[in-house]
């Protein structure tokens, strides 16, 4: 171990890093690399420094580097985390292993399609910037029709890697489309008709196990679990209304 000042001690951190290329003769493997790391190195500065200085084709996805923007999403030490913000020692293990994200099909090392993802997310309805509800009585300054926000989710996918049930069923709408058709229902932005139709399946609302890791690992506080039973409540009390009225 180094002084490292400001930071503390530096510490060497053996890092296992998952490896495939599509077409390549080698088959799927972990390849080992010797990383110095101090209090505040990210799992993404590790592999920065990697693909700068010992192997430039190693492929991740990487954008914000402050867990904004949800794209660099992985597994590291089989647990989903935001590699931006994941610090290297704070993984309980002079190992670390880092794997790409599950339920989701690869596309080389580190890197996975979004699109099966995305077609989950998208017929929900939800729209990802709104009114904010925050606010209400503030002035918006000259030139500002209203306050606006972005929804809380950032399309990281760590949610559907977690969840047991979308790593055994890919037809499963996943936590985050669940989510969003929530949100889309309290908002009005879609009828309820409309949301239930998208969710009342086999595949959807229903498929939950409540394991809750979906909301473990979220890391923008979205809680998808507890969206997922608050829409099952709704679209049971929605039921329950319609066989009374005869509907």
């Amino acid at each position: 171990m180094n002084d490292n000042g400001l930071f503390g001690q530096k510490k060497t951190i053996t890092l296992k890093v998952w490896r495939y290329k599509p077409g390549a003769i080698d088959p799927p493997r972990y390849d080992t690399f010797q990383v110095e790391a101090n209090a505040v190195t990210t799992v993404l500065d590790a592999l920065e420094e990697i693909k700068a200085t010992r192997d430039g084709t190693l492929l991740y996805r990487h954008s914000c580097h402050h867990a904004s923007c949800g794209t660099c999403g992985m597994r590291v030490n089989g647990r989903e985390q935001l590699g931006c913000v994941a610090r290297l020692l704070e993984q309980g293990s002079d190992v670390v292993v880092v794997e790409p994200l599950a339920a989701a099909p690869l596309v080389a090392d580190l890197v996975v399609d979004m699109t099966p993802f995305a077609a989950h997310f998208t017929p929900a309805g939800m729209r990802l910037v709104r009114t904010s509800e925050f606010n209400a009585e503030a002035e918006t300054p000259a030139g500002v029709e209203r306050f606006t926000r972005y929804e809380d989710c950032i399309e990281c996918n760590l949610c559907l890697s977690a969840c047991p049930v979308a790593n055994t069923n890919p037809a499963f709408i996943g936590p985050a489309g669940l989510a969003a058709a929530y949100r889309a229902l309290i908002t009005g932005e879609r009828s309820p008709a409309e949301v239930f139709a998208y969710v009342d399946h086999e595949d959807g609302v229903w498929r939950c196990h409540s394991a809750m890791e979906c909301s473990a690992v979220c890391p923008s506080n979205v809680n998808p679990g507890h969206k997922i039973m608050a829409l099952r409540r709704e679209l049971i009390s929605y039921k329950v209304k319609r066989f009374f009225k005869g509907g």
